[in-house]
């Protein structure tokens, strides 16, 4: 049968509408997938830097009933008030109601999308969850000596995410990281908020104070996201060499330890400054007359040459550390955060390498036979304390052969308390097999100290006529320092590989880049260390110092967040800074690489907060941490954590893979920092001086 026209035109039909169908199945691809483009593209950082402060007045200027903000500071709106907030204050746990969360049924209908609520620019604050819960607790509760040290608790310092904000917010695929809302940190002394020493509410529960429990570790879970305020007139910090002898009052306004130890020489205000004489309470000459004198009454002691790494128990405000740079030493000075008020964040600012904690309970977070020198001038430590477990301590990070100089008043007074405290240190002292090889008096400074000798092997503990303190069990015994109780017992001494004591490292400089003796007990490790070595000298000169915008001249406290074997640092050992080599408890162990090399690091777990100061460090720096970090923690976390250490003016140097690179990078900027990122693996971060606005 013939088709006529009119049945081929009917026979178009299905094809036509076919066609139609899948042109506009790809157009609605397009269209959704321009809609899920990141919030901060790092392929243009620059560019939206430059319009960050423009965005900031845009999104300011809508109105309330556009955004449901009742201030323009950013504070949530409470939509009910307080209806459904008729709970008394201590039902709740807060004390003030103009403080208290929003409900949850403020934000249940803001679905408000976030280019609708001028969301876009990640700079507002979050309210955070009972900002003064409890900061009313008195000091005999929670053992805290001045009330001007008392600090909100945990909870204050925990972002608070209200019901309703998630539902109008992209996934962290989408953006590579959720939508940000930034709160200064609440209480009496924020700006000085250390979230791991100033948990209150840990330290309110302890069931003992009596070796010093309250001044360990106490971390909040989860951490703190608040941004730390500044102080008021906060400025640059004075450059170094200048800042070791004084600093600018205003960025640690703290005038008490000023007259406490105003006869010691300590510190003094002078106008606008901190001025550091190098006093101290055994320094009655001074601490540059202190140091000759150690040197001369020990000649054995070369400053710089066969003793270079140094820890600094009780360090006052760190003048012995200063003054020992001179001499090519490098020192950690080590106080707990206690009632001579910011001791060790007066080291920091003064630029010499310093951090907090205590001979409690727990290892001090350093390797086994690590220092070459340890000093203690009236650091008030009881070394023969609960059966002499501080001294064995001491014991433990001190290098075989090297030195534990002890300068305090039972040396050379003679009370029956005095008396007492030295017996007891002689018959301690003989126990763990160190030798007493210089007791002296200093005439002209009224004051004497005694210099002990650490053994180079096990022989003396083997000959012993009572094994108390027994020799630990290796097999039974932790490695780790990393919230690990004291010991009771004495670490067996390493053998070196040409016989049965052990061997000193080379001279400095020398050991720098001579291969640690230690090294030969891992396979393949020698080798590895040389491509290390060769690996950062090249990037540091040919990138880091001259590639990536950084004014190196203004760097003086680093922090190397992942230090491995310590190439990094050694590849700028000759300029005018100082590195804390920090190996994460997650990694391999390297630490006692890097002292046997004369670097100082530590350990620590980036979960966690760092036991500094906030506005300590000049540079952060990483290579290929977060990658395996953001596994076990919150990338944010750990950045609100940088954010609180570093200065304003300091930067962030990260290495790592581009999706870790544009995480970083939307943080950084939700933050006002200003971020370049180079060569697909380089990212650069300068902090300024932005804070969240709060209302007056």
């Amino acid at each position: 049968m013939a088709i006529t026209s009119s049945m081929k035109n009917l026979l178009k039909i299905p094809f036509l509408f076919s066609f139609f169908l899948i042109l506009l199945f790809v157009t609605f691809i397009l269209i959704n997938n321009s809609q899920k483009s990141p919030v901060f593209s790092t392929t243009d950082i620059s560019q939206h830097v430059s319009t960050t402060s423009h965005d900031d007045h845009i999104s300011n200027n809508k109105k309330n009933d556009e955004v449901g903000v009742e201030n323009l500071d950013g504070k949530m709106r409470q939509q009910n008030d307080l209806e459904s907030n008729n709970t008394k204050n201590d039902e709740v746990g807060v004390e003030n109601l103009d403080e208290k969360m929003p409900q949850k049924n403020d934000l249940e209908s803001n679905n408000t999308k976030n280019d609708e609520v001028g969301v876009e620019n990640l700079d507002e604050k979050m309210p955070q969850k009972n900002d003064l819960e409890s900061n009313g607790t008195k000091n005999d509760e929670v053992g805290v000596e001045n009330l001007d040290e008392k600090m909100s608790q945990q909870d204050s310092a925990t972002p608070f995410v209200p019901a309703g904000v998630n539902s109008t917010t992209k996934s962290n695929d989408e953006l590579g990281v959720e939508n940000l809302y930034w709160k200064l940190c609440k209480g009496v002394v924020a700006v000085d908020y250390i979230p791991c020493l100033d948990n209150y509410e840990a330290i309110k529960a302890l069931k003992s104070r009596r070796h010093m429990e309250h001044r360990e570790r106490h971390c909040p879970k989860p951490s703190p996201r608040c941004l730390i305020p500044l102080p008021d007139g906060y400025k640059v910090p004075v450059p170094w060499p200048k800042s070791r002898d004084m600093i600018w009052y205003n960025n640690v306004p703290h005038p008490k330890l000023v007259e406490y130890k105003k006869d010691q020489n300590w510190v003094v205000k002078s106008g606008d400054y901190l001025v550091f004489p190098g006093g101290g309470t055994q320094f009655k000459d001074g601490v540059t007359n202190y140091i000759e004198s150690i040197q001369k009454t020990f000649p054995e002691i070369e400053w710089g040459k066969n003793i270079r790494v140094i820890l600094d128990v009780g360090c006052g405000v760190a003048s012995f550390g200063g003054y020992l740079l001179d001499k090519n030493v490098t020192t950690m000075s080590l106080a707990p955060k206690d009632e001579h008020e910011a001791q060790i964040q007066f080291a920091l600012e003064r630029g010499i390498p310093a951090t907090l904690s205590v001979i409690g309970t727990q290892k001090l977070a350093f390797p086994d036979n690590a220092y070459d020198m340890i000093h203690c001038a009236r650091c008030r430590v009881h070394w023969d304390g609960d059966g002499g477990k501080p001294l064995m301590e001491l014991n433990r990070m001190l290098r075989p052969g090297g030195f534990f100089v002890w300068s305090a008043t039972p040396v050379y007074r003679d009370d029956e308390r005095d008396k007492k405290v030295w017996k007891a240190m002689v018959a301690l002292t003989e126990a763990i097999c160190w030798k007493m090889v210089k007791k002296t008096f200093f005439d002209s400074a009224g004051i004497g100290l005694v210099i002990y000798q650490k053994p180079v092997s096990s022989s003396c503990y083997e000959n012993r006529r009572e094994n108390n303190p027994p020799l630990c069990d290796q097999n039974n015994r932790s490695n780790s320092s990393w919230y690990t109780s004291l010991d009771s017992c004495l670490v067996p001494l390493p053998s070196s590989s040409t016989g049965n004591t052990y061997e000193w490292p080379a001279p400095w400089p020398q050991r720098l880049n001579n291969k640690p003796e230690r090294l030969s007990q891992i396979t393949d490790a020698e080798d590895v260390f040389d491509e290390d070595t060769k690996h950062w000298a090249a990037l540091v000169s040919d990138v880091y110092l001259g590639g990536l915008g950084i004014n190196w001249s203004s760097v003086r406290n680093v922090m190397d967040m992942n230090a491995g074997y310590g190439g990094f640092a050694s590849a700028i050992i000759d300029r005018p800074l100082w590195v804390m080599n920090v190996i994460p408890i997650s990694g391999p162990d390297t630490l006692s690489i890097i002292f046997d090399r004369g670097l100082i690091g530590i350990y620590h777990d980036w979960c966690e907060s760092f036991n500094t100061y906030p506005r300590t460090y000049d540079l952060l720096h990483s290579s290929f941490l977060f990658g395996n970090l953001t596994q076990r923690c919150d990338v944010v976390e750990v950045v609100a954590e940088i954010e609180r250490i570093v200065r304003p003016g300091g930067y962030v140097l990260v290495q790592d893979t581009m999706p870790v690179l544009n995480k970083l990078s939307s943080i950084l900027q939700s933050l006002h920092w200003s971020v370049t990122v180079q060569q697909q693996q380089f990212l650069v971060g300068k902090k300024g001086f932005w804070r969240p606005h709060e209302k007056a």
